[in-house]
């Protein structure tokens, strides 16, 4: 049997998953320095990265990455912040990821097919195509 986390917990974890996807940079100033794994991810494997990224809160983003971050993790779908971000038109973020290291090929869709599929190209592909993150260039 598994073991059941105090009520205290998972209040807490419900409070920073919120906080992520409000964009409640404050909470998240104060809980990283203190000890927060920057890549904790909740039961559907979205971590708050990801949350923030979808919710179209660049700054959190940049904060969450400063403190180790990974802009490449997949949630359980098998999908990529930067993905999500290009689907949800999130321009800041978008940015904020690419600068972050996130790779366009990650994820399924990638982020390149994404741009494709919303009809983002001529935005997003040369800048996605020279991505620093990504992971092998021809």
């Amino acid at each position: 049997m598994g073991t059941q986390l105090p009520d205290q917990a998972i209040a807490l974890a419900t409070r920073l998953y919120n906080g992520a996807r409000t964009g409640d940079l404050a909470l998240f100033e104060q809980a990283l320095p203190a000890g927060l794994p920057a890549n904790m991810a909740n039961e559907k494997g979205d971590s708050l990265l990801m949350l923030a990224a979808y919710h179209g809160h660049a700054d959190l983003v940049r904060l969450l990455i400063a403190h180790g971050a990974s802009p490449n993790k997949l949630n359980d779908k098998g999908q990529s912040p930067l993905a999500g971000a290009v689907f949800k038109g999130e321009d800041d973020v978008v940015e904020a990821l690419l600068d972050g290291g996130a790779n366009p090929d990650a994820g399924s869709p990638t982020a390149l097919e994404a741009v494709t599929l919303f009809r983002q190209e001529e935005k997003w592909k040369a800048r996605f195509e020279a991505a620093p993150g990504r992971a092998s260039r021809q």
